[in-house]
């Protein structure tokens, strides 16, 4: 490299690494002081996001350093000097960075793949990586918001015991809820992160399997379609996700009336008549207005099991449903937790 260009491709490539050490996992999630006992539940939650920085970010900083490079000679051939060439460097890594963070992932596999078949083989083996990834990812936010909401009950317990003063039980709780606020912060910053390497796997599926995310999303339409209006015919827990033993974020009252959509395990996810979603109850719970005939919803499609996701095709579309899924659970996390804190709750 030139010794003129060496400074501004050097001070860039350092501004950029500064940047990436700055984001320190205490500046995400802050210092454990041993007052918050979901803590630990929150490292799990942020260490998964790890996973789903690392090759994005290396492909990006490689195209950007690249970009730089490039930039730099391009403005120093043309006669640039001095500010113009960093310039020229600075716009030539914003391109090399779009460059290597879009679309990389497939051209890489395709050079390294010799025909289609072992290209299939390589994508199917960084889907099932990427697919155990989710999973974990998925446990560890649905771990954090149990304890969150585990604590919450416990505090509305102590006050309903008399053992908690009403004051003291509402400032905890409000404590409660700006933490479980952050968890939901750090959750999207993880699922911002999936949704990045997943527009990059949507690319590498439509070439190996290109059917796959079209079905999804019509049988996903077709579920969404499947709306029911109903009345509790009980009081009705209504959880966080769509399992038995998931917390319990609210109740339905007898005869209320509510919309069910289809959700998994014999769970209907359950909205206000205004469509705001509630949260998930047992679809048995439930029956229609009208004399509370069976209720009947298209099942959703779901993600198959990481056992059985083996070969291409179910492994893409395993991968394309837990990231719909990590999406969903954080959007409903986010609507519990702006009414679960409550002390009536």
């Amino acid at each position: 490299m030139p010794s003129r260009l060496r400074r501004p491709v050097a001070a860039f490539t350092a501004a950029t690494l500064l940047l990436a050490a700055c984001t320190t996992r205490e500046m995400r999630i802050g210092a454990d002081d041993g007052s918050d006992a979901c803590y630990q539940r929150r490292v799990q939650l942020d260490s998964t996001g790890n996973f789903f920085t690392e090759d994005i970010v290396r492909g990006a900083a490689v195209g950007a350093v690249g970009g730089a490079i490039l930039g730099g000679l391009i403005a120093a051939a043309s006669g640039a000097r001095g500010g113009n060439v960093a310039a020229g460097a600075g716009i030539g890594a914003l391109a090399g960075g779009a460059a290597g963070a879009m679309g990389g992932y497939l051209v890489a596999r395709q050079r390294q793949a010799r025909d289609q078949a072992e290209l299939t083989a390589l994508i199917g083996n960084d889907l099932a990586r990427e697919n155990a990834e989710l999973e974990r990812a998925q446990l560890a936010f649905d771990l954090l918001m149990d304890c969150r909401f585990q604590q919450a009950q416990a505090i509305r317990e102590a006050h309903r015991r008399g053992a908690l003063p009403t004051a003291a039980a509402q400032a905890q709780l409000a404590r409660l809820r700006e933490q479980a606020q952050a968890d939901v912060a750090l959750a999207r910053m993880v699922n911002q992160r999936i949704a990045t390497r997943g527009a990059e796997f949507d690319t590498a599926i439509a070439t190996i399997a290109p059917d796959v995310k079209a079905d999804y999303e019509t049988r996903k339409a077709v579920a969404q379609r499947s709306v029911v209006s109903a009345r509790a015919r009980q009081p009705v827990a209504v959880r966080l996700r769509p399992d038995p033993n998931a917390p319990e974020i609210a109740r339905i009252a007898p005869s209320e009336p509510v919309r069910l959509r289809p959700a998994a395990a014999g769970f209907a996810k359950v909205e206000t008549e205004s469509g705001q979603v509630v949260g998930y109850a047992p679809a048995s719970a439930f029956g229609t207005r009208a004399g509370g005939a069976p209720l009947r919803l298209e099942a959703p499609p779901a993600a198959p099991a990481a056992a059985a996701a083996t070969d291409a095709r179910s492994l893409a579309a395993s991968n394309i449903a837990r990231r719909d899924n990590f999406a969903e659970s954080v959007s409903t996390a986010e609507t519990a937790v702006r009414s679960g804190f409550e002390l009536a709750s």
